[in-house]
């Protein structure tokens, strides 16, 4: 095997993709009603689907990964793999568990500490918004790291638009502080336990998160409150 094969992911032989959950369909470019689309793309109907569960065997390393999270989970106390994970899928490649959001603290920490999991990097927390997918409207998705065995996860947790709370993960992976304050800056998920959750990228009295799919495109005037800007005379030259 050559340096370069050995630097990266191990792949997985393709896998039947399950049956995908239609949870939304679209009519025109960008869902505007009446004239609003300028686009010409008026008639177009996209349905919005997501993958389904998919059934075992998953293939490859997938399923030694399953089975080591289900084990960690079992001798770690009365939480078991049935009750935290919802289902897994796998997805143009990638292996995904859907994770109940109470359970969440406790299969990061599982997926962190096994040495035959050793997931020792989350790469950030990433929001979406499906308004039409009722009770699961708002998802965070988690992708995994194992700098150990150079294999790639994803940890997906959706929770109601009137209950928008998912525990924080800061303390099983301090790196995603920022990650979750701007997931909640976009879209509104407050992430419960987190030691400061402001605004990252919107100022602190903006109304609003500006990613979801309910927010206003356009007409919203832009305030740059507190700001100053000095006279053309007085500016700064950089010739």
């Amino acid at each position: 095997m050559s340096e370069l094969d050995r630097s990266l992911p191990e792949t997985q032989p393709p896998v039947a993709p399950a049956e995908a959950e239609t949870v939304d369909v679209r009519h025109g470019m960008f869902g505007a009603q009446g004239s609003g689309d300028t686009s010409g793309y008026g008639r177009l109907v996209r349905p919005v689907q997501l993958p389904g569960a998919t059934p075992r065997p998953y293939g490859g390393w997938f399923d030694d990964v399953a089975d080591t999270l289900e084990r960690a989970l079992g001798e770690g106390g009365d939480l078991g793999y049935g009750d935290a994970v919802e289902r897994v899928v796998v997805d143009r490649g990638e292996l995904t568990f859907h994770v109940r959001r109470a359970s969440l603290v406790t299969v990061m920490q599982a997926l962190r500490d096994d040495p035959s999991l050793r997931f020792e990097m989350c790469m950030g927390v990433s929001g979406a918004h499906y308004p039409t997918e009722t009770g699961r409207e708002l998802h965070a998705v988690y992708p995994l790291m194992s700098v150990t065995h150079n294999r790639r996860v994803r940890v997906e947790v959706t929770c109601p638009d009137g209950d928008p709370h998912i525990p924080s993960i800061v303390s099983v992976y301090p790196g995603n502080d920022w990650h979750e304050r701007e997931t909640w800056d976009f879209f509104g998920i407050v992430f419960d336990g987190h030691p400061g959750l402001t605004r990252i990228e919107m100022p602190d009295d903006w109304p609003g998160h500006p990613q979801r799919k309910d927010y206003p495109l356009g007409g919203i005037p832009v305030e740059y409150k507190g700001a100053q800007i000095p006279p053309p005379d007085e500016r700064r030259s950089y010739n």
